[in-house]
């Protein structure tokens, strides 16, 4: 195994611990692909970067009608006279697709080739199968994702790594805009970003900038535009990398911006026209704002509680500052029931508005997520209101639903809400998502969005909340026309894509692209636009040289292929996955197979295709890598287990103290720090049952657990179980300590003490101190030894079903013997396992994964469990593979053998 070192930039050099064999890269949203990234990414130890040498890392885009076409290419020598493995990572936007990726090693260039997601799935766990390993693809922030493949690389031999991906720019608040990571992490011999941007309409502007630069590098920055064409580049010596003249550290850290727009000179947009394909862009300029009718449905339930609810109001109380005084509004607040502020649409007026805003501020979390009936309420509103006719006509109907959780299935399930919904709007009032968090169901929301003309945005849970929830608020509350359509003859087009548009809104653009049925048909182009209010009509005649490359595009060097035929593809792809969450199976089936064909036509890595890179090592044996593109639902999925990359299954933990702790129905939880992963598993036996927990000899410490059952017990159903009482001892200082849900016993040296729940109190004895919360935890801090947290989980006193019950955590776990054992004991000085490949589950939520750990195969799924040490009260998720069969396999001998006969003994 080589030593780990790690360089960064927007493409990334990393010297690793591990071998990746096997490299997919997809866009996928199948649950194996999900998890592929779905374990921690371990951490590397460091080497000396004086071995390897970076000679030039270059990111070259080209920008065509909006098309955006990057090739990222870095070389790295190894300096070393051994052999290194060396990881080429590379973030970028999460809405492009990955069309090249090729490796030149040795004089030898080693090409990807873009295939079925399930043929490159096969070709993968063969792979696996035979002991190789696997390259990984991670969520990367809120725009970007990474991907990384390694491969080793000889003694003073280089690689040269290129990847190539497209994306369409969208317009937003009036301008396009192309974004770049840079995160060298050290010197570069050479470091360059280049841009060509060519707009047939003319450019109206552009900004470049960095979040990095300093007025040092700001002249660095250089910019040329004239007419059509922009040139930006950036190109910095090392020494102007430095931090300092005599430093090694680089300036370059952040993201690199290049922002525009073009000219609008016609009311009917621009169409352009090449090799048989045509782009119409239409955004007219000039036009007035449209008021709008919009109710806000917000989620109010109990997991809503602390700063997501803090931040929605606040947010909410800027964005109804904000209403045009023309606008009308509602506020609906839901969780087990819904509320609605007032029975009727109001006005936005100043008086309206701080009424509005003073009701928002006295919103508090409560209950469940039950969204259908509010939502139903929401849409009953607009319709009235058009019916009693007291808001002008022609407004724009919207819904904005915020939610960080999933809707509660009773009566109906998540397929039956969608459609009641969506019968209900009925096409006639558009429904714009925010999905609050990692918890909230990214899939239903943007199903249920799609469903009814909008769209679903993500809002992360960070401090600038607030801003990210008026940030989408702001890109839809100016709606221009409404109802827009787009006709073109039909004898002279074909394979359009989307051509109906719900609503175009102030700053942005549409795109509708196509194929011409004979290139002589140009002459007679006719185009209409209609929309509520608005019509124009416009021919293309005297354009007969517009087919023509060389007439339209004099200036080759900014243009890379057919791109407008690429263009085409790439919309006509995004909409057909857009519609395989919609329509009948029939339907949904002749759309994928539709987006699959056209992504293995234009080698594009999309959901339904992987990219397979073969390296051949010698006649026995190939080296392949595939690597996954994740989906926005996947990206939430991976954020609620907070996990990055995932796990070769060659690699193996071990040589790290663990924290472990039992709670909840009991879940054991071993928490590996060094290796940022955890393992958890359940015990279920009958209530009374004590459990050896923590067993040392040699320090004479010894934990033991009874459990308790649930108040009510129904017949033929699982009985639920936790911990109710604990005893603790510590033989070398004669201290006995008895924890229950009542209270707390201890004697220290013959001394005795009882205290209770109630209490807060901080004691300390001859060789024990205690630290009693009261109605919370007690810390048992053991002289010169170790320290343990019992977290108390109080219950309504008069609950039908539950009763209180203990948490039990390790703290310094370190301190213990190597010959500790039990239930957690055995596990306090790490463990020796790999995890291979995930694959789906029986829960599509949970994928599952096979666990090599002490000459075993287990099947584990990926979960989560809760820590309650800083919030008793709704925990802290933890991600952990999850051991079924009461830890067997995992666990030493069976978990019968952990029973003893009392509180304070051993057997």
């Amino acid at each position: 195994m080589s030593a780990g070192w790690i360089f960064c930039v927007f493409v990334c050099v990393c010297f690793t611990l591990e071998s990746f064999e096997t490299l997919v890269i997809t866009k996928g949203d199948g649950q194996l692909d999900s998890v592929t990234s779905s374990a921690r990414l371990l951490k590397k130890r460091s080497v000396s970067s004086a071995e390897i040498e970076v000679q030039s890392v270059k990111v070259d885009c080209k920008v065509t009608s909006r098309f955006a076409h990057t090739v990222m290419t870095t070389k790295a020598l190894n300096k070393a006279n051994v052999s290194h493995e060396v990881s080429f990572e590379v973030e970028l936007p999460k809405k492009s697709f990955i069309t090249n990726f090729s490796m030149e090693i040795d004089g030898k260039t080693y090409t990807g080739e873009v295939k079925e997601k399930e043929k490159a799935k096969q070709q993968y766990q063969k792979a696996v199968s035979s002991g190789q390993t696997a390259g990984l693809v991670k969520a990367s922030g809120r725009k970007m994702e990474k991907f990384s493949v390694s491969v080793n690389v000889a003694a003073d031999s280089s690689v040269i790594f290129i990847l190539t991906h497209e994306e369409l720019l969208q317009r937003q608040f009036g301008k396009y805009e192309l974004m770049i990571r840079v995160k060298p992490k050290q010197l570069v011999q050479h470091f360059e970003i280049v841009a060509d941007i060519y707009e047939p309409q003319g450019i109206a502007f552009v900004d470049a900038y960095g979040t990095f630069i300093t007025n040092e590098l700001l002249p660095l920055v250089e910019k040329t535009v004239s007419d059509k064409k922009a040139h930006v580049s950036f190109s910095p010596t090392m020494d102007q990398q430095r931090k300092c003249s005599e430093c090694d550290g680089t300036l370059i850290d952040g993201d690199f911006f290049i922002k525009y727009d073009v000219n609008r000179a016609h009311d009917i947009g621009d169409v352009q026209v090449v090799n048989g394909h045509f782009v119409h862009f239409f955004a007219p300029a000039s036009l007035p704002r449209v008021p709008k009718m919009v109710v806000f449905v917000i989620d109010n339930s109990y997991s809503m509680i602390g700063k997501k609810m803090s931040q929605t109001k606040e947010a909410l109380v800027t964005i109804l500052g904000e209403l045009p005084e023309d606008d009308y509004f509602a506020i609906i607040v839901f969780s087990s029931t819904f509320v609605v502020w007032r029975p009727h649409l109001s006005k936005a007026t100043k008086e309206n508005v701080h009424a509005a805003q003073e009701y928002v501020r006295t919103i508090k979390a409560t209950g469940s997520t039950e969204l259908h009936d509010a939502v139903i309420h929401g849409v009953e509103m607009l319709y009235e209101e058009q019916r009693n006719g007291t808001s002008p006509e022609n407004m724009v109907p919207m819904i904005l639903l915020l939610t960080d959780g999933e809707p509660d299935r009773w009566p109906r399930s998540l397929p039956e809400i969608q459609e009641s919904i969506r019968n209900a709007i009925n096409g006639n009032i558009t429904l714009f998502s925010l999905a609050f968090g990692n918890d909230a169901d990214y899939g239903f929301l943007d199903t249920l969005s799609k469903q009814n003309n909008g769209l679903v945005r993500r809002i992360y849970e960070d401090s600038d909340a607030p801003l990210q929830l008026q940030g989408f608020y702001e890109e839809v509350s100016s709606p221009l026309l409404s109802e827009v359509n787009f006709h073109y003859p039909d004898n002279t087009v074909n394979s359009l894509t989307r051509s109906h548009f719900k609503q175009l809104f102030n700053g942005s653009e549409i795109m509708v692209a196509g194929r011409l049925n004979d290139l002589n048909d140009i002459n007679n182009f006719a185009i209409e636009v209609s929309a509520q209010g608005f019509e124009k009509k416009f021919e293309l005649k005297g354009q007969t040289n517009a087919q023509k490359w060389e007439t339209i595009f004099p200036d080759e060097e900014y243009i890379f292929g057919d791109y407008i035929e690429r263009l085409w593809a790439y919309l006509t792809i995004q909409e057909l996955l857009d519609k395989k969450d919609k329509g009948t199976p029939e339907e949904k089936g002749n759309t994928t197979a539709d987006a699959l064909s056209l992504s293995l036509k234009y080698n594009f890595v999309t959901p339904l295709t992987s990219m397979v890179v073969t390296k051949p090592e010698d006649e026995t044996k190939n080296d392949m890598f595939i690597a996954d593109k994740l989906t926005e639902e996947e990206r939430g999925t991976l954020d609620r287990y907070s996990v990055a990359g995932f796990i070769p299954a060659s690699y193996s933990y071990g040589g790290s103290y663990a924290t472990s702790y039992v709670d909840g129905d009991p879940h054991f939880i071993i928490e590996l720090p060094e290796k940022n992963d955890a393992l958890c598993f359940n015990i279920d036996d009958e209530p009374g049952t004590i459990f050896n927990l923590v067993r040392d000899p040699l320090t004479g410490i010894l934990v033991n657990g009874q459990t308790i059952g649930d108040k009510k017990v129904i017949p033929g159903e699982k009985v639920n179980t936790y911990f109710g009482r604990f005893g603790i001892v510590h033989e070398k200082f004669g201290i006995r300590l008895t924890v229950s849900t009542k209270e707390i016993s201890v004697s220290d040296e013959g001394k005795q003490a009882k205290f209770f729940w109630t209490d807060t109190a901080t004691v300390k004895g001859p060789n024990m101190d205690l630290q009693v919360i009261k109605d919370r935890s007690l810390t048992v801090t053991l002289r010169n030894s170790v320290k343990f947290l019992i977290i108390l989980h109080k219950v309504w006193q008069n609950h039908p079903y539950h009763q209180d019950y203990l948490g039990f955590y390790t703290l310094d776990s370190h301190l213990f013997s190597s010959n500790v054992h039990g239930l957690l004991g055995q596990f306090y000085h790490g463990l020796e396992f790999g995890v291979s490949e995930p694959f789906p589950g029986k829960d599509p939520k949970k994928p599952d994964a096979i666990m090599f750990v002490k000459g075993q195969e287990l099947v584990v799924t990926r979960g989560w469990q809760r820590d309650f040490r800083q919030d008793v009260k709704n925990g802290e998720q933890v991600p952990c593979w999850f051991v079924h069969n009461n830890g067997t396999g995992l666990l030493d001998g069976d978990h019968t053998d952990y029973i003893v006969s009392g509180l304070f003994k051993t057997i």
